[in-house]
């Protein structure tokens, strides 16, 4: 009876895991999505956004969105207006957000946050469901209404405790920005993470391009082709793809920023194919190739942080949704599944070629890889991983890269792991950095000290004739008078320089204080000698030899000359051994510090993801102790071959 329980229980687990994977396997490619934008034009965006970085970066989010989906732009101060209406994007749409852009100032009174949430979330826009829809929400302030602090703060509690449920029981997503310190980040945290959506701090209006960016991929996956070096592959399969190249400058200095298609010439912005859009934006370019040649495309310029190629194809990457934040008792399941069309590919051929690898980032840079792919395809077409903690709790980007030789993709997504009992991480975004921000700074020598008022151009003039008239009236006066009669006298005396006739004679001094120093000693180790004489018989004494005992024997009494030679052997066998039983010390010393070090990621890699492949041994600790024992060591030597050579001159 044992038995047939033993091998029922086998025969059920073997099913399990493939009920599991055909109901995992149920991944389908994402249905088109609904993002409403909502965006702050209250007068206190006059000081965090003055020169309305927000209307490139509602631009930069309107060109973004994939055809066929749902979208509209809302802005809200005291009241609330509908920007662009709700509708399916198209050319046509985003030509009207491009164009009513420019209405987004910073005159509003008020911060009528819920309200704007209310207009903007009606559900009738999308009959009556809000599943798969993501609100996008920028504000720079508190909730602020008419009737004074009690109203707003009542207005707050509203909010949070009857409009965001509701919005939640929809299937809405909420996806926050607050721009700079000064907006309400514990308020615009929780309307994100009570409805599964993320939070971004840009701390300036420069991030705003960026954070929009990062909130859209998030809405709404993107899927990417990688950019290896100054270039990325496109395959035979992709029909278009969009270049986001952030360059943190000017439109002047975007223009340097070139495109080069396979085999053939780079051109820019001023020299378009027929098939390419360009759009120059203040600190981004954005290019769009439709029906692009297959082959290795160049990027001519530097490439900012964040920068991303988007494609459209029929050949198509779908991974599962990344959670904002995880922990251990909460992980999160990877699985990636490849379509052809809407058909999901198990074709081992084409499975087998392709390397699906999984990379996890921190903010400091680390960065951990781990293949998915084994040695033979997964029979269901499925690649699978668990992600159940990480070295430390923060801010993660997760990377998913597959690469079958003339076909690559790649999908990106941000997520934070968190500890029980501890806050989540804090997810700021800053300026993009562009590698050729220094450059700026070089017209600007005198200013090296200012690279953030670079992107200023005129400050730079200005002190420029400052410098230039001063010196001319106070030349006339007194610079002709010092400098001439001064400098060339008192510098040089027959074409050489003073300090060196000082140096000179300074060193004559210590020559002859040191020979009448030597005199005396002489002198007096003489008188010595001759008292002594008497009492000893030893040819060591001679008038002939004394001269050249000067130093050593004015410290050292009479009955000294008999035993320094007897002492002169014995320190330079002791210090040598010393000296080379240290070296030897030191060298079995360091391979146990090596196997300490080696010793501790292997700790971690039994328990945290994927440390088998993170490079985390980025410290080193052993050059310090190494350069500490290495000075003691030359000390120790330098004090012997002084005593040696004491020693050397007692004995002539």
């Amino acid at each position: 009876m044992k038995r047939v329980q033993v091998i029922l229980m086998l025969v059920l687990a073997s099913f399990v895991p493939a009920q599991s994977s055909a109901q995992d396997s149920g991944l389908t490619l994402p249905e088109q999505a609904d993002v409403r934008i909502i965006v702050d034009i209250s007068g206190s965006m006059k000081e965090t956004d003055p020169e309305n970085l927000r209307r490139p970066a509602v631009r930069l989010l309107a060109r973004m969105l994939p055809a066929g989906a749902e979208a509209g732009v809302w802005t809200f101060g005291q009241y609330v207006n509908m920007l662009v209406p709700h509708a399916t994007v198209d050319d046509a749409w985003r030509n009207r957000v491009i164009e009513r852009s420019e209405q987004i100032n910073s005159v509003a009174l008020y911060t009528n946050l819920g309200l704007a949430m209310e207009k903007a979330s009606d559900d009738w826009l999308s009959d009556g469901t809000l599943e798969n829809t993501h609100l996008i929400l920028l504000s720079d302030g508190k909730v602020d209404i008419p009737g004074g602090e009690a109203a707003s703060r009542e207005e707050e509690r509203r909010i949070l405790e009857t409009l965001l449920p509701s919005l939640k029981a929809k299937g809405a997503t909420i996806h926050t920005v607050g721009l700079s310190e000064l907006a309400d980040i514990t308020f615009l945290q929780r309307l994100a993470r009570e409805t599964g959506g993320s939070f971004q701090l840009a701390k300036t209006a420069e991030a705003l391009n960026l954070a929009f960016a990062d909130a859209l991929n998030t809405a709404v996956p993107q899927e990417q082709i990688p950019i290896a070096g100054d270039g990325f592959a496109v395959d035979a399969g992709v029909r278009e793809f969009t270049a986001l190249i952030f360059t943190g400058g000017s439109d002047s200095e975007a223009r340097s920023l070139a495109l080069s298609e396979p085999d053939g010439e780079p051109f820019t912005a001023n020299n378009l194919p027929d098939n390419v859009r360009w759009a120059v934006e203040p600190g981004y370019d954005l290019i769009t190739v439709t029906e692009p040649a297959a082959g290795r495309w160049r990027i001519v310029g530097d490439l900012g942080q964040g920068s991303r190629v988007t494609v459209v194809s029929d050949l198509r990457m779908a991974v599962s949704e990344v959670p904002p934040e995880f922990s251990e008792e909460t992980p999160f399941n990877l699985e990636v599944v490849f379509f052809e069309e809407s058909e999901q590919i198990r074709n081992p051929d084409f499975l087998g070629v392709m390397q699906v690898s999984l990379s996890i980032t921190a903010n400091d840079g680390r960065r951990g890889t781990k293949v998915l792919s084994g040695d033979q395809p997964p029979e269901d077409g499925v690649y699978r991983d668990t992600v159940t903690r990480l070295p430390a709790p923060g801010r993660y980007q997760i990377d998913v890269v597959a690469d079958g030789g003339t076909f690559s993709r790649k999908f990106s997504a941000m997520t934070v792991f968190t500890l029980p009992g501890e806050e989540p991480e804090l997810a700021v975004v800053s300026e993009p950095l562009v590698p050729d921000l220094s450059e700026q700074v070089e017209p600007g020598a005198p200013a090296e000290p200012e690279p953030v008022e670079a992107p200023v151009p005129v400050e730079d003039p200005e002190p420029m004739p400052v410098p230039e008239s001063e010196p001319e009236q106070a030349e006339a006066p007194s610079e002709p008078q010092p400098e001439p009669v001064h400098v060339p006298e008192k510098g040089t005396l027959w074409g050489i320089p003073v300090w060196a006739f000082g140096a000179g004679a300074a060193l004559l001094v210590a020559i002859i204080g040191l020979g009448l120093f030597a005199w005396r000693q002489k002198k007096s180790i003489a008188e010595a000698e001759q008292a002594a004489a008497a009492e000893r018989e030893t040819l060591e004494d001679l008038p002939e030899e004394e001269p050249e005992i000067p130093v050593v024997a004015a410290a050292v009494p009479d009955s000294e000359p008999d035993e320094t030679p007897e002492s002169e052997d014995v320190p330079e066998l002791t210090e040598s051994l010393e000296s080379d039983e240290t070296l030897e010390t030191e060298d079995d010393q360091i391979p146990v510090a090596d196997d300490a070090v080696n010793e501790e990621p292997d700790e971690d890699d039994d328990d945290e993801f994927g440390l088998e492949d993170f490079d985390l041994s980025e410290f080193d600790d052993l050059p310090e102790l190494d350069e500490s024992e290495a000075d003691d060591e030359a000390t120790d030597k330098s004090e012997a071959d002084d005593t040696d050579k004491d020693d050397e001159d007692q004995k002539k």
